[in-house]
């Protein structure tokens, strides 16, 4: 079968699979995206809220469902998803109510927190937008559910064309298509939130890196890098930053080596970091022009717990604190389970085999680590902040198996005479 047929098979079989859960993959958050989604497909405050209760709770009742299922004590006793359905709709619905009877009427998403923390939601567009087609076509249980899958497959395709760029072989390419699918970055991405699209978009920067690198390329790399860039500010601005920094900083550290080693500089390198800090520059410019919530006050959403609480006097100081105690707890649980960190490692020798390209993909995977520094809360799921680093192994690990594949030689009469090992 030709490349592409193997591409489209391991994405079908990924889809297949995911239809062993529908429903039950949703976050509060994701109450906000939804919410807003169905405000730009034209529905009122109240039949967002209504559309988006429903969805949410019944996500609720399914988990309950399941979790009885296998109770030892009680899977037995009466099915639980009503009763449940019913007091999570309660609970939404009076909230909602209350905030919209107070005046808090604005903007697209339901006002299902303060307006203060729904002020971060509303300048995260991105997703939003690309849920309004599925959910309109499909409705919001069915829609949600093929958003993430397209947004997952969106990501192993991208995995697949990084590495056949970086003239990887077929078999190792769709092995990063498929580690992309099995690792956690593919479980996050079909999660109704904006980390699918940051992983894929991060990817299509990772592209563009690797088209940049190539002679007579570096234009259609920088002009990919930077589509990337900007799509992700609508998406989340801070990732935005935190990409352009990175990719900035990768550049100058390669531009500074080899001239310290009296290196003639590598064709692209210089114009792929200047996209990266005109991005990171542009974002910090942009942002404040339309006057988006700052990191002050992202640091008092996280110590507030969403503004439940009265502002904190000395924010930084106990944000700071706070990132040795997590970063402490989060080590402790990595060297218990150490899968993250092997991964990590294998996925190292795969960015020292191409060290230019593999620099980029190094500064991609830390914009998983600074992501999490933002958020230092260990409570929140499935560590999915941090899922960007994931892209490591993802990439690094197909890189590094190189040496141990035989190329196929195909001779003029088309019979090839080595095969992969």
């Amino acid at each position: 079968m030709r490349p592409r047929t193997w591409v489209l098979l391991l994405a079908a079989v990924f889809a297949v699979l995911q239809l062993a859960n529908v429903a039950g993959r949703d976050t509060p958050d994701s109450k906000n995206y939804l919410s807003y989604a169905l405000s730009l497909s034209g529905a009122d405050k109240r039949e967002a809220a209504a559309a988006t209760i429903d969805h949410f709770c019944a996500g609720r009742a399914a988990i309950a469902h399941r979790e009885q299922n296998v109770d030892v004590l009680r899977f037995h006793a009466p099915a639980p998803a009503p009763r449940v359905l019913r007091e999570c709709r309660d609970q939404e619905w009076r909230q909602v109510q209350a905030r919209l009877a107070a005046g808090q009427t604005g903007g697209h998403t339901v006002p299902f927190m303060p307006e203060r923390f729904m002020r971060i939601f509303e300048v995260r567009p991105g997703y939003p937008v690309l849920l309004v087609p599925f959910v309109s076509l499909f409705g919001v249980t069915w829609g949600v559910w093929a958003a993430g899958v397209a947004v997952t497959c969106a990501g192993g395709v991208l995995a697949f064309l990084i590495l056949r760029t970086l003239s990887v072989s077929v078999p190792l390419a769709l092995t990063g298509q498929a580690l992309f699918f099995v690792l956690p970055c593919g479980a996050t991405a079909m999660r109704p939130m904006t980390e699918g699209l940051l992983l894929v978009l991060t990817l299509a920067a990772l592209w563009g890196c690797a088209l940049g690198l190539e002679e007579g390329r570096t234009r259609e790399g920088v002009a990919v890098v930077a589509a990337a860039l900007c799509a992700l500010f609508t998406v989340k601005h801070s990732h935005a930053l935190f990409l352009g920094l990175c990719l900035a900083g990768a550049g100058a550290v390669l531009a500074v080596r080899r001239r310290w080693r009296g290196l003639p500089p590598v064709a692209g390198v210089t114009a792929l970091a200047g996209a990266g800090c005109a991005g990171a520059l542009g974002t910090v410019l942009l942002a404040r022009l339309l006057h988006y919530p700052s990191v002050s006050e992202s640091v008092q959403d996280l110590l507030t717990d969403h503004f439940a609480r009265p502002d904190r006097e000395r924010p930084w100081q106990e944000f700071f604190q706070l990132q040795g105690n997590f970063w402490t707890e989060w080590l402790r649980r990595q060297l218990w389970e150490p899968l993250f960190l092997a991964c990590l490692a294998a996925g190292v020798p795969g960015a020292r085999r191409r060290p230019v390209f593999g620099a980029f993909l190094v500064a991609a995977a830390c914009t998983g680590i600074l992501n999490q520094a933002g958020h230092p809360d260990i409570t929140i799921w499935g560590d999915r902040l941090i899922t960007l680093a994931w892209l490591l192994p993802v990439l690094g690990i197909p890189l590094s198996l190189g040496p141990l594949v035989r190329p196929v030689v195909v001779p003029a009469q088309g019979a090839p005479v080595g095969l992969p090992h």
